[in-house]
Formats: structure tokens, C-alpha cells, sequence
């Protein structure tokens, strides 16, 4: 007779990872199926961890968690090909004793996070890769099948967190193929260099880190975006673009990679860093319109696999985190109620999201990736008229501040027009809504 679990979790990243460790501590039969040959083998690269989302389920996870450093600084780039125009924010509040954001290496926090899953009391099994789900005579998803002998394996209720590709949703026909305007291809690489080295160049010391995240025509026309950010004794370093771009362009995203690795700007910052890693993958970009159904007879979808990814403001480890976590407490909440793991009682889950930050933010930016798409001229013809004011005013060469003033604006208008001007400026606006 085929063991019976209360839950199976597919995927072990921290959207599974969540909902596993939540169900074991509500007292629940927990089974979590990952792919790789343990939680995190898939992820070389470092990522940002956003505390709160962790600090919900882990309170005392700085005491133990493999963490990198704490960000005390985050610069935003707008790029030409030799100048970047920016901000940045810094601020000695984000030296505070519990700090609110981290760099992470993905493979060691994700193991260490799968630790904590074991410790609650789940059966976390690896190298297992789930082929499809199984149904009931009324269409209820009941269990999963594996790549294992004899691989069927049931379950009241099974937790999609499969990743972005979300390859066993789309084969269960729960959801459409990934759409390439959708998700963007990240390429990063790991660079190393000794601490002392980091800390001098980017005019940090002890624990503290910068992240900097770029856009403009360093991408070359496309949709997306670049950054860069401190570990440890390495830094990160990436660019990213939507897919369909890529399909419609020349230029790889490797070309890209290096493009920015050899801006003005950048590398200095990377000079004598010895290159350890590479690794690409796709990041949900659709937004709040691109979200599936999130429930279902026997089935709920966290994490990446849900497109929950706010991408404005590179939010994807949290949100991630929140979505497994309120699936669990979802799931809990019907098994201490006694009620069946139907369509009719899942579909708490999605008021659960939408009372969260997790779907009030995507809702907020829902028609920013088609504004964004559909009007290029935020990555090409802005960066570069920001460039030139910025050159215009801080060149000290006799001519006047309001001669300078009026060359300023005849540039925006001769770029864009008046019209083009008043058009872009409301279209952002509603964006931002």
C-alpha cells in the first residue's frame, strides 16, 4: 500500500523550503521532493535575502544562517556606454542589530534552510524529479508521480513550488507555457577578491555591503537590467533582459555581460577579481497580470512557479518565502478544520495574497511591464539625455547657468518633443498608480 502524505512539497528553493518547515510545525505529514542533489545544488550564484519574510519563520535566523553581508548602501545607475548618471542611498540605521537585507550565496542558504525543514520533522528527499501529478476520478489532484521505481506517491494536498519553469504545472495543464515577454535571461558570474579589497573600494568595513543596480543603454535597446552587489570575499555580478528581446537581437547575453563588466564605472570595481563562477537563469517578470490560477482541486502554487516576482524593485527571495509560507498556513488551517483539500476551500490562499504585500504590490505595478515594453525609450533615448544635462551642468567653461538651463531643454525636446515629453511622463505616472 502506497504511503499517504498530509502535503508534498515540490522544490526545495525558499518558496518550498517555507512550506515545508510551516506545515511541519503545524503537525502535518510532510513530504518535499527536490530535483538537485541537495536543496541549493542548482544555485551557484548569490542572491538578496530580504529579512522580514525569513524573520517570520525563522526569528533567530542570523545566529545561524550562512549570510554574506548586511547592505548599508544601494546605488541606482542610469547608463551610456561611458558615464552613469545615479543615486544612492546609505545610511548608518542599516548598521541596526537585527538589518533588514543580506547577500547570500543560493547554495549554502539553501541547504541550511533545508535543514531547518528536516529539523521540524519533514521527509526531505533529493535527486527526485516529480514527472506529473496524480488525479482522482472527479479531476482532484491526489498525489504525484517520480522518476523513482514505483514512483507514485499520495497526498491530501501537493504545494507546486517548482520554480519558474514550473515544468510540472504545465504539464498537469494548470498553467500556459512560459510566455517570452514574461521572463527575462539572467546571466551572473562570481568574482573573488579579498575582503579587505571590497571593503576599500566600495568604502565599506566589518559585515557591510553595496548593492548597485543599473539600466540603460547598456543593454543595447532591450528590456533589462544590470547589477552588481558585495559577498563576503566575492561579488556578484549580472545582467538580465526580457526574452523575447534576445529572441529578436544579435547580441547574446554573455555580449551583454561583458559589456558592463567593462564600463567606465564597473571595472574598476572588478579589477584583479578572479572569476570562480557563471550560472544563467529565467526570472518571472509578467507581473500581476501574468499570475495563474494560484489554487486548486488538491493543488496550490508558491514561489517563482506563481510569477511572483516584483521586478521594479527586484523583489523575488521574499515574496517567494511569503507565498509558501501563507499556502501552508492555508493548507493547516483546513486539516485542523477537518475540511477536504478542495478548489472551493483552497481558494483562502488567494485572499491570503491579496490581503499580503506580496499581490497589493504586484497589483500596484501590474501595467508597468507593458508600459515598460512597449516604450523603449526609457532605456535608450533617456539615459542618454540625462547624460548630457548632467555634462551640461556640472562643466564649469564660462557659459552662463541659464544658457546651460535652455540647452538642457532644447536637448529633452529635440530627443523627445514636447508631446513625446508629456506623453512619457503620463504613462510613467499610471504606471506607478
Amino acid at each position: 500500500m502506497p504511503e499517504t502524505f498530509d502535503a508534498i512539497v515540490v522544490g526545495a528553493g525558499p518558496a518550498g523550503n517555507s512550506a515545508a518547515l510551516t506545515l511541519a510545525r503545524e503537525g502535518l505529514n510532510v513530504l518535499q521532493l527536490e530535483r538537485g542533489e541537495y536543496p541549493g545544488s542548482k544555485n551557484v550564484q548569490g542572491a538578496i535575502l530580504y529579512a522580514n519574510a525569513l524573520e517570520q519563520l525563522i526569528p533567530d535566523f542570523r545566529d545561524e544562517a550562512p549570510l554574506e553581508r548586511h547592505i548599508v548602501e544601494q546605488r541606482v545607475w542610469m547608463l551610456t556606454e561611458k558615464s552613469h548618471v545615479g543615486t544612492h542611498y546609505r545610511s548608518d540605521d542599516f548598521n541596526e542589530e537585527r538589518p533588514n537585507r543580506y547577500t547570500i550565496i543560493r547554495a549554502q542558504f539553501d541547504k541550511w534552510f533545508s535543514s531547518q525543514v528536516k529539523d521540524a520533522g519533514a521527509l526531505v528527499i533529493c535527486e527526485t524529479t516529480v514527472t506529473g501529478l496524480i488525479r482522482d476520478s472527479r479531476g482532484k489532484v491526489v498525489g504525484v508521480t517520480t522518476d523513482r521505481e514505483g514512483g507514485e506517491i499520495f497526498a491530501d494536498v501537493v504545494v507546486l513550488a517548482d520554480g519558474v519553469n514550473a515544468l510540472v504545472s504545465q504539464k498537469a495543464g494548470l498553467r500556459g507555457e512560459l510566455k517570452p515577454d514574461q521572463v527575462a535571461l539572467a546571466v551572473k558570474e562570481t568574482h573573488y577578491l579579498p575582503r579587505d579589497v571590497i571593503d576599500q573600494r566600495f568604502n565599506i568595513k566589518g559585515d557591510e555591503g553595496v548593492v548597485i543596480e543599473a539600466a540603460g543603454t547598456i543593454t543595447a535597446g532591450m528590456l533589462g537590467t544590470a547589477f552588481l552587489y558585495t559577498n563576503g570575499e566575492s561579488i556578484s555580478v549580472g545582467v538580465g533582459c526580457i526574452v523575447s528581446d534576445f529572441a529578436g537581437s544579435d547580441i547574446s547575453p554573455y555580449d551583454l555581460l561583458e559589456r558592463f563588466k567593462e564600463h567606465p564605472s564597473v571595472r574598476p570595481l572588478l579589477a584583479d577579481a578572479e572569476l570562480k563562477e557563471y550560472a544563467a537563469h529565467l526570472i518571472p517578470e509578467g507581473g500581476y497580470k501574468a499570475v495563474p490560477q494560484v489554487a486548486g482541486d488538491g493543488w496550490l502554487v508558491a514561489g517563482d512557479a506563481g510569477q511572483f516576482v516584483n521586478s521594479l524593485h527586484r523583489e523575488g527571495s521574499n515574496m517567494a518565502m511569503t507565498t509558501g509560507h501563507l499556502a501552508a498556513l492555508t493548507i493547516a488551517e483546513l486539516k485542523r478544520e477537518g475540511r477536504p483539500m478542495t478548489a472551493a476551500n483552497l481558494s483562502t490562499y488567494r485572499k491570503r495574497l491579496e490581503d499580503s504585500y506580496v499581490l497589493k504590490d504586484l497589483k500596484k505595478y501590474r501595467d508597468l511591464p507593458t508600459v515598460l515594453h512597449k516604450n523603449k525609450q526609457f532605456v535608450t533615448a533617456y539615459p542618454e539625455l540625462l547624460s548630457q544635462a548632467a555634462d551640461t551642468w556640472f562643466r564649469v567653461d564660462g557659459v552662463d547657468k541659464r544658457t546651460k538651463e535652455r540647452s538642457i531643454l532644447r536637448n529633452f525636446r529635440r530627443g523627445r518633443g514636447l508631446i513625446g515629453l508629456v506623453g512619457d511622463a503620463y504613462k510613467m505616472a499610471r504606471a506607478f498608480r
